[in-house]
């Protein structure tokens, strides 16, 4: 058999490795991040957001600082530069808010920059699009959702766009709207809003150029079983697939993604087999490689739960790791893949996990960062 050309070779393998680099893109080659804390600051277990330096080849970390002042910044997110912090202050009474730092990657410092309404009680989750131009809330109390502008100094404007959701459920936890997640797709062209109270996931068209940014899409929501609980929102590395964590059953919904519009096809459950108790799931990623899926279940069992993902984002389990403590709401995975860490946040400690990247297994690193009350950890890249 004869050689193949050289230009054939070449045309082959940028046939193979041009799809794998879309995935593999997605993982770090840095080492060194910032790792934010976002924390309940009431009833006085800590003090606000926390800093830390995490290494991603070795799980070492060290403090390096904090921002004080705002009440319950229990949910953060960062500009794509890194240079921007946005936390809700989770509070009620008509006085929930977003609040806006500005954030030196290189010393970990938050400045405090200025605060806008988030539109509604008990702000519980914040994004912002990748021209840094429009933060979103969601308000789990109010059942709203709101688009903040974002001005040139990266504070928050007055004039925002808020959307009140109407509807209800079958459980008792879902006489009304409870927004729960605000997360861009991937091409930053669409916003997908879990909606615990009315069981749907509201989809919106985003306008950066527009007053009022957000429209109705087309179809307006895709709708799950009743008494699930939508929740966390995540996105596949690849951009082709979605996935929805459910609060109430612990069921993890895959959709295809293409275009804005969202197909279900699949759907699996954390929940051990045999339990009957309190469900309560929380936090869903995955891994950088696009290769694992991972949820958290809070209530009685206070573990995350391992699927791994197919060439089509089908799921199949994996494994399960206990948490090594209490209420994990919110974990993370750095951007290395290396490790997972999970905010317990009944327990006041963030423990860290050393991920296996074949057999996406969690394993004790038998490192614990002490923190009160942490709820939500976000990674920036030490510059």
């Amino acid at each position: 058999m004869g050689h193949k050309p050289l230009k054939n070779i070449v045309l082959t393998l940028i046939t193979v490795i041009g799809p794998l680099s879309n995935i593999m893109g997605q993982v770090s080659t840095a080492e060194a991040f910032n790792l934010l804390i976002g924390t309940y600051t009431e009833p006085g277990k800590s003090d606000g957001i926390y800093v830390y330096k995490f290494d991603g080849k070795t799980g070492e970390f060290s403090y390096r600082a904090e921002a004080t002042g705002v009440k319950n910044p229990s949910f953060l997110t960062a500009s794509k530069d890194g240079k921007q912090v946005y936390s809700v202050s989770e509070v009620g009474e008509g006085k929930g808010s977003v609040s806006a730092f500005s954030f030196d990657p290189t010393s970990g410092k938050l400045d405090f920059l200025n605060s806008a309404s988030s539109g509604g009680d008990g702000p519980c989750y914040v994004s912002v699009d990748d021209k840094n131009k429009l933060v979103f809330v969601g308000n789990y109390s109010g059942g709203s959702l709101s688009a903040v502008p974002v001005k040139a100094d990266g504070s928050l404007g007055s004039d925002i766009q808020s959307i009140q959701h109407k509807g209800n459920s079958i459980l008792k936890n879902q006489t009304k709207p409870h927004v729960h997640s605000t997360v861009l797709s991937p091409d930053n062209k669409y916003l997908y809003v879990p909606d615990l109270g009315t069981d749907k996931v509201n989809i919106y068209n985003v306008d950066l150029t527009k007053s009022s940014p957000l429209t109705t899409a087309d179809p307006p929501f895709v709708s799950v079983e009743a008494g699930n609980g939508p929740r966390h929102f995540t996105f596949h590395p690849n951009g082709k697939f979605a996935y929805l964590i459910q609060e109430m059953t612990g069921n993890v919904t895959v959709f295809e993604y293409h275009d804005g519009k969202l197909r279900a096809k699949q759907s699996v459950t954390l929940a051990p087999q045999g339990y009957n108790g309190p469900i309560d799931a929380a936090d869903i990623h995955i891994s950088p490689d696009g290769k694992f899926l991972y949820g958290s279940l809070r209530g009685n069992i206070d573990e995350v739960v391992i699927y791994a993902i197919n060439k089509n984002g089908k799921l199949t389990y994996a494994g399960r790791q206990s948490t090594l403590g209490k209420n994990p709401r919110n974990f993370a995975i750095d951007p290395t893949g290396n490790f997972l860490l999970v905010a317990n946040g009944g327990s006041d400690e963030i423990v860290v996990f050393k991920r296996n990247r074949e057999t996406g297994l969690l394993m004790p690193a038998g490192k614990t960062i002490k923190v009160g009350a942490p709820v939500c950890l976000k990674f920036v890249p030490i510059k």
